[in-house]
């Protein structure tokens, strides 16, 4: 069976968005994220596909949705297709 959960700082370095694990588990307990608008404070959280992620990275304000739980810290386009760029998306439906 499929794992259905994952924690926060593991899946933040499986999908490539910090180049750490220790430095997901920093950013985790610093209270940068938000869970479906919740904050966190642990890096143990877990996360599931459908939770949107909300969090300050490297001057700009990310919005992710997580459409899969990666199996491994793969590829960057592997990496990719386990979440959706919520604000990406926003800016494209403003510019049509």
């Amino acid at each position: 069976m499929a794992d259905t959960a994952m924690r926060l700082d593991r899946f933040l370095w499986f999908v490539r968005l910090v180049k750490t694990r220790p430095l997901a588990q920093a950013l985790a307990e610093q209270g940068h994220f938000r869970i479906d608008g919740r904050p966190i404070a642990k890096a143990h959280v877990a996360v599931r596909p459908g939770n949107v992620l909300t969090f300050a990275l490297n001057g700009t304000v990310r919005m992710l949705r997580i459409e899969a739980l990666p199996a491994r810290r793969g590829p960057c386009t592997e990496a990719r297709t386990c979440y959706c760029d919520l604000a990406n998306a926003s800016q494209a439906d403003r510019q049509d």
